[in-house]
């Protein structure tokens, strides 16, 4: 029992003690959820995208990592568009001292890799897909990170088209974890 209670408090610890969410060694997981609707009307039609992606805090307010994405767009009776894309992803967010709101941050984001958005009505392109934009992030909680990101995109490669570009607005959740440091701090202080 005294371990399991142990076990429990050091979760705890990790979860609602990280002061530095953003500090080197931690690890982010989470996503994107981009161009989600949902038509009711004749023809019935959906659209969406999800981006999950991981990075490695490389130091503090850096990250490395990679991404994938996969979006489909279907109206029911004239097919699917079908998008997707998978590559490396860097972020680096502000400093301390410039929080507009007191548990929020902004960052930037870069990402380059394989993309290809194939729509049902031709012109399709698959090759080198990047994209680069300013995000928010709000930390709900110190682990926990809710985001907006505003991003260019675009894919040059082959296929009807040569290039394509979107602009897109995201919202996503992110999870902060501690590094292996940070994790052994808070379990030789519950000992």
């Amino acid at each position: 029992m005294k371990k399991i209670t142990l076990a429990a408090l050091a979760l705890f610890g990790l979860i609602f003690s990280a002061k530095a969410q953003i500090q080197k060694g931690n690890v982010l997981i989470g996503g994107d959820l981009a161009n989600l609707q949902l038509g009711l009307d004749n023809p019935t039609s959906f659209t969406g995208t999800l981006s999950p992606r991981a990075a490695w805090f490389i130091k503090d307010n850096v990250a490395l990592g990679g991404y994938a994405s996969f979006g489909v767009g279907t109206t029911k009776g004239k097919g699917t568009d079908v998008n997707y894309g998978i590559g490396a992803l860097g972020r680096i967010y502000s400093g301390a001292g410039t929080e507009i709101v007191k548990h929020g941050r902004f960052f930037g984001e870069a990402n380059v890799g394989f993309e290809g958005d194939n729509p049902i009505a031709g012109g399709s392109t698959n090759g080198l897909g990047f994209g680069v934009g300013p995000g928010f992030a709000y930390f709900v909680t110190p682990s926990i990170g809710l985001e907006t990101l505003l991003k260019y995109n675009g894919i040059v490669g082959f296929g009807g088209n040569t290039y394509t570009n979107n602009l897109s607005l995201n919202f996503g959740f992110q999870v902060y974890l501690p590094g292996k440091a940070t994790a052994r701090k808070v379990r030789n202080d519950v000992k």
